[in-house]
């Protein structure tokens, strides 16, 4: 493997890392000041807040993508959208096998956003990078 091989592993596990951090920390944080429990999210009646945590995690994707593709060492569009295909296979099987973790909804739109969320965070960079 060559020295862009590394950089490219080390892009995509950044980018994976700040998307894992930043959502279970946002999720522990939430835990322990009470506003969610831990386990299962509630199936009926708490819709605002499971939306707030869909936002969140979608936000975080986006961060996380962009990571990737700052870190890449070449096409760094090819590594934004890598991560989110990742995350679209996890989120997939996340939504079939995991039907009691929360509401259909909640889950299948993890899926269906993983990867415009990829897209606008290595967009993101793009445009960063292409300022005068």
């Amino acid at each position: 493997m060559n020295k862009n091989t590394f950089k490219s592993i080390g892009a995509f596990s950044a980018g994976f890392i700040a998307i894992f951090v930043l959502s279970y920390g946002t999720d522990t944080v939430l835990e322990a000041i009470g506003v969610f429990s831990s386990g299962p999210l509630p199936m009926y009646g708490s819709e605002s807040l499971i939306i707030t945590i869909l936002i969140y995690r979608l936000i975080y994707s986006v961060v996380g993508c962009y990571i990737a593709a700052r870190l890449a060492p070449v096409f760094p569009m090819r590594h934004a959208i890598a991560l989110g295909v990742f995350g679209f296979v996890f989120s997939l099987i996340g939504a079939i096998v995991g039907r009691d973790l929360g509401p259909a909804w909640y889950l299948w739109g993890l899926v269906v956003f993983a990867l415009p969320c990829a897209w606008l965070g290595g967009k993101l960079y793009e445009q960063s990078t292409s300022r005068p």
